[in-house]
């Protein structure tokens, strides 16, 4: 998507790979300076910040490394997360949970506590939290996932309703399932003979008949960035190929 960010800083969290790393690459494409904060390196011409996201001083220091090499975070794709196990709740793993609630919702939290006081100095921003279709519907066997999805679209909706009137726009993003490391991960814990064949399953039930793209979320994150969206805050953008317009029928393949 050919969006203008020239001048603007864009910071992102798990932009190693996968969504974040699509993200980066259209960021800078529309001509933005940006910082991608991982645990892990990565490759490329970006700034690059190693941190855990689960804690409160290395988020503080993601966000003056952006500060001292820019000056200002215009955009912040809060985007960091992990799957976990697939267990059923009734086995599912106490520290498992503990684990993918830190990530997922505690990661996002301090994003937002720690970008939030610089984009009110600014009085401007734009922030887009990865939340995710478990968010608004349950996937059985994934019960610290969707939980933490939910809660991810609740902070999601505080922020932007105690933000709005210091022009700054806080949305989410709620992919399907994407052809990234995740949904692969998944597919060899359901069937770890065969994962190629919950592939097939799985997608033949989205009504697209695929895995959405990293890019295609990418786009959706760039126009809640950009100032086409300008009216937009506090809302969840669903990108799953048709997922949740049909339900039932695509959980099922996750229960069997």
């Amino acid at each position: 998507m050919d969006l203008d960010f020239s001048g603007k800083v864009a910071l992102i969290t798990g932009g190693a790979n996968g969504i974040g790393r699509a993200a980066a690459l259209g960021f800078a494409k529309g001509g933005a300076k940006v910082v991608l904060v991982d645990r892990g390196r990565a490759s490329g011409e970006a700034r690059f910040v190693v941190a855990d996201v689960t804690k409160s001083a290395e988020v503080r220091d993601y966000v003056k490394a952006a500060l001292d090499a820019y000056g200002s975070i215009d955009c912040f794709f809060n985007n960091a997360g992990i799957e976990g196990k697939w267990a059923h709740t009734a086995e599912y793993d106490e520290d498992m949970f503990d684990t993918v609630i830190g990530v997922n919702v505690k990661g996002v939290f301090l994003g937002l506590r720690h970008v939030l006081p610089v984009m009110l100095q600014q009085k401007s921003g734009a922030i887009v939290n990865t939340a995710s279709v478990a968010g608004l519907v349950a996937t059985p066997g994934m019960p610290a996932y969707v939980a933490s999805k939910h809660a991810v679209i609740g902070l999601t909706k505080t922020a932007a309703g105690e933000v709005a009137r210091q022009g700054i726009r806080v949305n989410a993003v709620c992919p399907g399932p994407v052809d990234t490391r995740m949904i692969h991960s998944l597919e060899a814990q359901l069937s770890p003979a065969d994962p190629a064949s919950i592939s097939r399953r799985y997608q033949s039930a989205i009504p697209m008949g695929r895995y959405v793209t990293p890019e295609e979320i990418a786009n959706t994150v760039l126009f809640l960035c950009s100032d086409a969206a300008s009216a937009i805050t506090g809302a969840q953008y669903v990108i799953d190929g048709g997922r949740t317009a049909v339900g039932g029928a695509v959980t099922q393949v996750m229960q069997s």
